[in-house]
């Protein structure tokens, strides 16, 4: 017997990469009831939106600022490829936070320093 793939299913699945179990805890949804939407049941809009910010589609709807930045495996990507932790972004905020003079020179130096082992860590990994 063929199933018939719907599109709710086919969303959730292949769209935003969601097992039923995954989706299920997103939504505060039973399993069962994530069945009835791969069945054809209606997605709640609500619910369809959490599903398409988790897969990081819709960060740009919460305002126009983040365009191009998404969400990806827990990081927050931005146009350019720079994936941030949310540890990266804390340590961050905390640095501007500070801000003495003293220690935006730190700061300088610290993103020196990253970028210095960044081109090094793409040139290993090119290399290996």
């Amino acid at each position: 017997m063929k199933r018939e793939m719907s599109e709710n299913r086919f969303f959730r699945k292949f769209i935003c990469g969601l097992s039923k179990e995954d989706t299920a805890k997103l939504c505060f949804k039973s399993v069962s009831t994530i069945s009835k939407w791969d069945r054809g049941n209606p997605i709640p809009p609500e619910c369809k939106r959490l599903m398409r910010i988790h897969r990081g589609y819709e960060i740009a709807s919460i305002d126009n600022q983040w365009q191009g930045w998404r969400f990806n495996k827990g990081n927050l990507v931005n146009d350019q490829g720079i994936s941030l932790s949310p540890q990266q972004i804390l340590t961050g905020y905390a640095l501007l936070e500070i801000g003495s003079e003293q220690d935006r020179r730190a700061q300088r130096e610290i993103i020196k320093i990253a970028r210095i082992l960044r081109r090094v860590t793409r040139r290993n990994m090119d290399i290996g």
